[in-house]
């Protein structure tokens, strides 16, 4: 299956080294071995693999490969000075191409930085366009099935329901048993677990640390690093209210949200809201990844508890609110509220069972599926 970033990656790697992360199982080993299919000789190395951690370490991989793929070296000791010899040393015009299941900024280890050597892109699930695209189907029945088996490669191709099911038990404990160990220790790896799964009953919802620490007799303190190490494997994301003053912003209540939109424990208009926080936040990461703009995405909350879902912002100005809702037709108070504080931004209401499009002043209520369709990515 084509990816959004197929073409982005051959691009970025005629310049510099490309370094691609996302989720586990969100498709970067078959991107990279389908890249690889263009380059005869090219190598794939896997930290993870011991055969493999061999030659890495040793750095006795073909010379004459076109194109190194090292996946999972972020877990080697000193990997930035590591990687930037291989890179400053390597054979000429071969390319590299570095891929890892988590954030590589967490790994702030000490040795001379990577600046100017690579491209950063981060891979997410398979949104509405692309469903739509490569399965060639419309955009409503694309948004259903991703509603329902979440945007994953594996479990949204799979044939039934139990097999999409019994993929995602063992990915979300698999994620909790062993990749938590690259960040905490191995008694932690309980109290993880618990708090993920109490994060799913709590998508959408401003997030009280404290509150949960209470249920879990653990420290907001304690919980605030789980949910950085969370946010670092990328299992779920943050999203902050907006404001123009970015340490306010982030003393508010975060909401949280996965990137695997069929973990969510909630009703539909939940994971509906979570599918469009995916969308929304796989567009903002391609303008930051391809374009280097300052997008973000936030939600807006104000003292006396109006708010909208999302907000997109470039720099110091909102350029999008948009407002999730099932079916309702009216235009949503605090979205018209907000769109007349902040005239600038497109302020849209999706509705998942749209029966008519319309536009109310400043407030365009629109059918989700082919919005979300419409999107870059």
């Amino acid at each position: 299956m084509k990816r959004y970033l197929d073409d982005r990656i051959r691009q970025d790697l005629q310049r510099k080294m490309v370094v691609l992360t996302g989720p586990r199982q969100v498709g970067k080993t078959t991107l990279s071995q389908q890249l690889m299919g263009e380059w005869p000789d090219s190598q794939y190395l896997n930290f993870d693999v011991a055969a493999h951690r061999a030659i890495i370490l040793t750095q006795s991989w073909r010379q004459s490969a076109p194109l190194l793929v090292f996946d999972e070296v972020h877990k080697m000791r000193d990997w930035k000075t590591w990687l930037k010899g291989v890179y400053d040393g390597r054979a000429p015009g071969q390319q590299i191409l570095v891929t890892g299941s988590a954030r590589m900024d967490t790994f702030r280890q000490s040795g001379d930085s990577l600046a100017g050597r690579y491209f950063r892109l981060r891979l997410h699930p398979l949104s509405v366009r692309e469903w739509s695209q490569q399965l060639r189907v419309a955009p409503h029945p694309a948004l259903t099935h991703l509603l329902a088996r979440g945007g994953f490669p594996e479990p949204a191709l799979t044939n039934t329901d139990t097999d999409a099911q019994r993929w995602r038990t063992d990915y979300f404990a698999g994620l909790v048993r062993e990749d938590v160990l690259e960040f905490s220790r191995l008694h932690e790896v309980n109290a993880m677990r618990l708090f993920a799964e109490m994060l799913r009953a709590r998508v959408g919802s401003p997030l009280s640390l404290a509150s949960l620490g209470r249920d879990l007799n653990l420290s907001s303190v304690t919980l605030s690093k789980y949910l950085d190490i969370l946010e670092a494997l990328f299992v779920v994301f943050v999203v902050r209210p907006w404001h123009r003053n970015i340490a306010r912003s982030t003393l508010q209540a975060p909401k949280v949200y996965f990137y695997d939109t069929a973990l969510v424990l909630g009703d539909d208009g939940v994971r509906f809201e979570n599918l469009v926080a995916c969308h929304l936040l796989k567009l903002a990461q391609w303008q930051q990844d391809t374009r280097g703009m300052a997008v973000d995405l936030h939600y807006l909350r104000t003292k006396d508890g109006a708010e909208v879902d999302f907000a997109l912002n470039d720099g110091d100005t909102l350029t999008h609110l948009v407002e999730c809702k099932l079916s309702d037709a009216k235009p949503h108070r605090a979205l018209t509220r907000f769109a007349e504080q902040w005239p600038q931004a497109h302020a849209v209401q999706l509705v998942r069972e749209c029966k008519a499009e319309a536009d109310f002043g400043c407030i365009q209520l629109r059918d989700a599926a082919p919005w979300l369709a419409a999107l870059e990515v």
